[in-house]
């Protein structure tokens, strides 16, 4: 038994809100399941410390994180401040420093739960797209030059290397084969990009021999949109480039019910540094204070947080839970069709735990 300590960073937006909710089911989890031992720390960073300070995070605040197992995160965005400060200051920052370079995000059609997709059965939406976290579009290359003048230029570099391809493709063909269905599909835009997004064809068509059982097919990003609408039974295990990946995510997430519900996982594989999990849901600016937050995403990102501190009858219950709550119907928030407040979710869910 090893006790697990977890930063919680709520950030912005609802993100407060969501986490604080996740925290409270955790603490129930802990009390159903004594065997289960985990220590959270707040930390209050983001927007509102960037108005005060300057800056998003403390000048060390990484160094502060490199001492937990995980990092429980809520979103990063802010009205006052603009979103490349945010996003730059400190969810890329946390990603891009410690090497979390597999983000993962599953999305299911969960019991009780109805798809804008017309008679959708739950087993015909299980995906899991692996989005590539850390280069990319969004390395951060690039520039602007002659400011102010009718030739201002804006340039943002898309870095793609080998080594980095290489490894997420690796991640993602290693959890294709732990799926039942063994399928990988490979999103790129290769027609119109030509260097990078080839370089992505070549290195997944090298890798193919090293994963025989897996069946692998190739698709360019606006053709899988119509796939994912029109076939989602043909998809299972997606993996794609930092930008492309993020969209999808958010449109897989849409399909499964409501963004959200999406939950996230940014991995650093290899355990050099703590891993981070977020629901993909974002600031949501229009519901901050109102109690009306969606707190599922954040609930199904623990369960990915217990699957990687390998807590599996934690993560099990809970996920478990949130079906078995989903199901009944009775608790579901309003962008699920519900009528029930953020913590009239979290109390379903902590009351369905303990029974």
């Amino acid at each position: 038994m090893s006790l697990h300590k977890i930063a919680v960073i709520g950030g912005d937006g609802i993100g407060p809100e969501v986490t604080r909710e996740a925290c409270t089911v955790l603490k129930v989890l802990q009390n159903v399941l004594p065997e289960l031992k985990l220590d959270f720390t707040e930390f209050e960073w983001g927007s509102e410390y960037f108005v005060k300070n300057g800056r998003m995070m403390p000048e060390d605040g990484l160094e502060q994180l490199k001492t937990f197992d995980s990092i429980l995160f809520g979103s990063a965005g802010s009205l006052e401040v603009p979103d490349h400060i945010t996003l730059w200051g400190l969810r890329l920052k946390i990603c891009q420093h410690f090497d979390q370079y597999a983000n993962v995000r599953p999305s299911r059609l969960l019991p009780g739960i109805q798809s804008p997709l017309k008679n959708l059965s739950a087993g015909d939406l299980d995906w899991v797209i692996v989005r590539e976290n850390t280069e990319g579009e969004y390395s951060g290359a690039g520039g602007r030059v002659h400011p102010q003048l009718p030739q201002e230029v804006g340039l943002d570099v898309s870095v793609f290397t080998r080594s980095g391809i290489e490894r997420v493709m690796r991640f993602a063909f290693k959890l294709a084969a732990s799926r039942p269905r063994k399928q990988l599909t490979l999103v790129t835009k290769s027609n119109a990009q030509r260097h990078g997004m080839v370089l992505w064809d070549e290195v997944f068509e090298e890798l193919k021999s090293e994963f025989p059982k897996i069946s692998t097919d190739r698709m360019l990003v606006d053709a899988i949109t119509t796939r994912m609408v029109l076939q989602p039974q043909t998809l299972d295990t997606i993996v794609a480039t930092n930008l492309h990946a993020d969209i999808l995510s958010d449109l897989a997430a849409a399909l499964s019910g409501s963004l959200g519900m999406g939950p996230t996982a940014n991995i650093n594989p290899e355990g050099t540094f703590p891993s981070m999990f977020e629901p993909i849901h974002g600031s949501a600016f229009d519901l901050v204070g109102k109690g009306l937050a969606n707190p599922l995403g954040a609930f199904w990102s623990c369960v990915m947080m217990l699957d990687h501190l390998q807590e599996p009858q934690a993560a099990s219950k809970l996920m478990k839970t949130i079906e078995d709550v989903c199901q009944l119907g009775k608790n579901l928030p309003l962008d699920l069709g519900g009528k029930s407040r953020t913590t009239e979710v979290t109390s379903a869910i902590c009351d369905a735990l303990g029974d």
